[in-house]
């Protein structure tokens, strides 16, 4: 594993300035270690936006009389939504424009949430009429819990992953306090 070159350690030769987190910027612009709390606080910064996204799409969905399909894109669109504006948020507290805010938005929560989503969506689509279980079901509330669970199991080494290279939440580290 290469951690240490790409953390700013080990620097024998000058190879290492190309690697995003060198730029002179900010005094403290090293990805954050790659550690399993910090790939699980990541994950369950996402799985918050996710799961407000999914829930919502779904009491929508179901309100508008849709069916499966598009209730569940209009679920997945809206865990994208408020996946990014949680992140949008912190960074723009920060002091950052808009316009950067919004890169470091996708930047960071881009991988995290498709994988959460496909986990997700991919645990309701195979459990037996948990896409038809209306919001008034047991079943429902079970299985969308259930599939977000997984997917937090799923896209905590996902994050790790990317966080170990510099990339995904550890963009956003740059901007925190």
């Amino acid at each position: 594993m290469r951690h240490e070159a790409q953390a700013g350690h080990g620097h024998r030769h000058g190879e290492h300035a190309g690697h995003g987190h060198h730029h002179g910027e900010h005094g403290h612009h090293h990805a954050p270690a790659a550690t399993w709390s910090t790939a699980a606080r990541a994950t369950l910064h996402c799985l918050t936006g996710c799961a407000v996204g999914e829930v919502l799409g779904m009491i929508l969905g179901t309100a508008l009389g849709w069916g499966n399909p598009p209730t569940m894109l209009l679920a997945i669109a809206l865990a994208f939504f408020f996946g990014y504006s949680l992140t949008l948020r912190g960074v723009l507290r920060a002091g950052v424009g808009l316009r950067t805010a919004f890169r470091v938005a996708l930047a960071a929560d881009t991988l995290s949430i498709a994988v959460m989503e496909l986990i997700d969506n991919g645990v309701i689509l195979v459990w037996p009429s948990a896409s038809d279980a209306m919001l008034s079901d047991a079943l429902f509330w079970v299985s969308l819990g259930v599939s977000l669970a997984i997917a937090f199991v799923v896209t905590t080494p996902v994050n790790k992953w990317t966080i170990g290279r510099g990339k995904g939440h550890a963009v956003v580290h740059q901007y925190h306090h």
